[in-house]
């Protein structure tokens, strides 16, 4: 009997639902830990992150209208999803990370958990940063948390895949829309997950996910018009500076790189609220009974 040859994956993007090439149809190589080759990446033009935000903004109104709810349910159905992809996801982070299968197991463990984690916020952070305001006078004045709309995120180069649901579930579960820069050098557990959102409840172009050189994706996601705000989790010092320079442009709210020396350490409201806009109503009382008495 012959041996057979085995069946390479071939990685794309993931934009507004679907999985292209990348516009200019470049790959660059993946390697593991040790220099082994593991996959062709598509690499990501201008044109691509041009697209991502179109699809983005095109999905923000259906995503954000969504009660919050709802956006829980889709988001636990997604961590059901990766729960049945496990074995891939962790060979996959093994390769990227250079961990042992038992280590990268724990890290795709402590991912979907975490996914959980921000599922069960999504109809919470409203009682947390929301509420009613004491006023002098007849009325109601209640602050409501809104999604900021578009947010570009440049996901950590090092944690692959604990690191990148860090930063981009916080995003979709307040009702942003994404577009995500997977890390440089291990792409592959985010492209991964385009695949596993595809096949989930999320609709097309809430995340996009890119691959490439993230400097050449990230610059023009910055300068967008039409890009709300920026998480640079994964930018190093001077194309941070470089990329928050530009999205001054148009004032885009920026999520400056902060040092996370231990991604699976216990995740809080910060990433959450760092893209959330207060709104704040005022509404009369009106008159209660003949005294004129009011709430």
């Amino acid at each position: 009997m012959s041996d057979r040859l085995s069946v390479f994956k071939t990685y794309k993007l993931y934009v507004g639902g679907k999985f292209p090439r990348s516009e200019s149809g470049r790959v660059y190589e993946v390697s593991d830990s040790k220099g082994k080759w593991l996959a062709n990446a598509p690499q990501s033009s201008r044109k691509d992150a041009r697209d991502a935000v179109v699809a983005a903004r095109k999905a923000f109104g259906g995503w954000s209208g969504a009660t919050a709810y709802n956006r829980g349910q889709v988001l636990y159905r997604v961590a059901e999803m990766l729960e049945g992809r496990r074995s891939q996801f962790v060979h996959e982070v093994a390769d990227a990370e250079g961990l042992s299968k038992s280590k990268a197991g724990e890290q795709v463990d402590a991912t979907i958990d975490r996914w959980v984690w921000y599922a069960g916020w999504t109809d919470k952070i409203a009682q947390v940063v929301g509420g009613g305001n004491p006023v002098a006078g007849p009325y109601f004045n209640l602050s409501s948390p809104e999604p900021t709309g578009v947010v570009a995120v440049v996901a950590p180069q090092e944690s692959s895949f604990l690191g990148l649901v860090s930063v981009l579930a916080p995003v979709i579960a307040t009702g942003n829309t994404a577009v995500v820069v997977a890390s440089e050098k291990a792409p592959l557990p985010a492209l991964s997950l385009g695949e596993v959102l595809a096949t989930s409840d999320v609709p097309g172009g809430v995340v996009n996910v890119l691959s490439g050189r993230t400097a050449e994706i990230a610059a023009p996601l910055a300068a967008h018009q039409d890009v709300n705000a920026i998480d640079l989790a994964g930018a190093d010092e001077a194309l941070a500076k470089e990329l928050e320079i530009a999205a001054a442009d148009n004032l885009k709210r920026v999520l400056r790189p902060q040092p996370v020396d231990d991604w699976s350490a216990t995740a809080g409201t910060d990433r959450m609220t760092a893209f959330l806009e207060t709104k704040t109503v005022w509404h009369p009382t009106g008159s209660l009974g003949a005294s004129g008495s009011s709430y």
